[in-house]
């Protein structure tokens, strides 16, 4: 196993939040633009099946954004005041009811763009969404978000062959893995297969785990949190 890379974690620290709350300061664009690169496309998808069309999407997600910061929007998002993902959907929401009137009198995004949205993949992912609710669509995209970036942290810290081999496997059923074959991959023992197995599950967890926390409000959230994307994720939204 090799380091993991602490800056994958960047995405969904509060401290990136509290950052971009600077405003003007030095490091809050960059902190802005992390939280808009990592968390743009499930708003986009809440604001396409809200019924916007995909131009439209993308100028109200970029004006979003801009607005988190040019109206200090993000001064009531604090760790103790709940799931970050809450409080973005329910900053959209207020964004698309009241906000996109004033906003649209204007040109969109006030002339700036934060960061170039790449909406021909954006719609490429849309169409194959299932036939959801706007907030089901998100919660869907945040979890799968989240789930996203715990792959890739894991696989950062694992040697990409054994990675390869083993990650087809991590919420497989027991009996359903194929134990003897792994353990020809890579050439070790059908004992240290199940080994390897366990411990890529078991990091995963907790991988899965850390991200989920630095989305919430406190240590009790988590298991919660971390029940509610489950059902998500297996399409019990």
């Amino acid at each position: 196993m090799v380091d993991p890379l602490p800056r994958l974690f960047l995405t969904t620290r509060w401290s990136v939040v509290l950052t971009a709350q600077e405003g003007a300061a030095s490091g809050a664009h960059e902190a802005l633009e992390i939280l808009c690169r990592s968390y743009w496309y499930p708003l986009y998808a809440f604001v396409r099946r809200s019924g916007h069309g995909p131009h439209d999407a993308q100028d109200l997600t970029q004006e979003f954004f801009a607005r988190l910061l040019e109206k200090n929007w993000l001064h009531s998002a604090a760790p103790e005041r709940g799931r970050f993902r809450t409080f973005l959907l329910v900053a959209m929401k207020r964004f698309l009811a009241k906000e996109w009137h004033r906003a649209s009198a204007q040109k969109r995004g006030g002339g700036t763009m934060l960061l170039p949205l790449d909406t021909v993949d954006a719609e490429r992912r849309y169409a194959g969404e299932p036939v959801l609710a706007a907030e089901e669509v998100f919660e869907r995209r945040w979890a799968m978000m989240l789930l996203e970036q715990t792959l890739e942290q894991l696989s950062a810290e694992y040697d990409g062959r054994e990675f390869g081999c083993l990650k087809n496997w991590l919420t497989a059923e027991r009996g359903a893995i194929p134990y003897g074959e792994l353990a020809a991959q890579l050439d070790i023992s059908e004992g240290a297969a199940r080994v390897a197995v366990h411990r890529l599950r078991k990091r995963f967890r907790a991988i899965f785990r850390e991200i989920i926390a630095q989305t919430v409000d406190r240590n009790g959230a988590v298991e919660d949190e971390m029940r509610h994307l489950g059902k998500v994720l297996a399409g019990g939204v």
